[in-house]
Formats: structure tokens, sequence, C-alpha cells
């Protein structure tokens, strides 16, 4: 695999108007746009959190959506990436939306 292609891991939290503005919808379709596994939903601290998974660089670019666009009524203040590890192969095989 080409630099860039390794798989990793990274979980996340977004602050910010992030709830009832379809982010965990938007953010799951962006998720499988770019070919990306992993979950998402709501907390009760009115923070969306999840969880990335794929080639590097496609979550890089997730990584940056959740950070600066969002869903069009969100209002993010920041985004928190924490526990990222490079994976041998995917832990989920598909990216879902947590109830």
């Amino acid at each position: 695999m080409a630099q860039g292609d390794d798989l990793i891991s990274v979980d996340y939290e977004v602050f910010g108007k992030v709830q009832g503005v379809f982010f965990r919808k938007y953010t799951q379709a962006e998720g499988k746009k770019r070919g990306l596994v992993g979950w998402v939903q709501n907390t009760q601290h009115d923070t969306v959190q999840g969880q990335l998974q794929g080639p590097a660089a496609k979550v890089r670019q997730l990584q940056e959506w959740l950070q600066k666009t969002g869903s069009p009524k969100s209002r993010i203040n920041k985004a928190e990436f924490r526990n990222e590890k490079k994976i041998t192969v995917l832990e989920h095989t598909d990216f879902c939306i947590v109830k």
C-alpha cells in the first residue's frame, strides 16, 4: 500500500450546534462517500461523537469536514480527535448512526 493508504482508526467528538441539525445524517453520508466505515451518535452533552476507519488520506478529509463544514445548519465550535492508531483490518462493515 502507498503512504496515505494505510488504514487508520480515530475517535472524534464535535462541539457546537451539532444536534437537531441532521449532523449525524450528513456525517454518515460524507463517510460513505469517502468509502469509510465507523459510527456517529449524539451524546448527553449536546455533542456528536463517533469513530472513523479507513485509508488515512480519506480519514483526514472527513476530519477536516468535521472541523470546518458539518451539516448546513450546524455551527462547529471545535472537533477533537483521539486514539488514532494504524489498523490492519476494518473493525466495522458500514458507517452507522447509533441511536
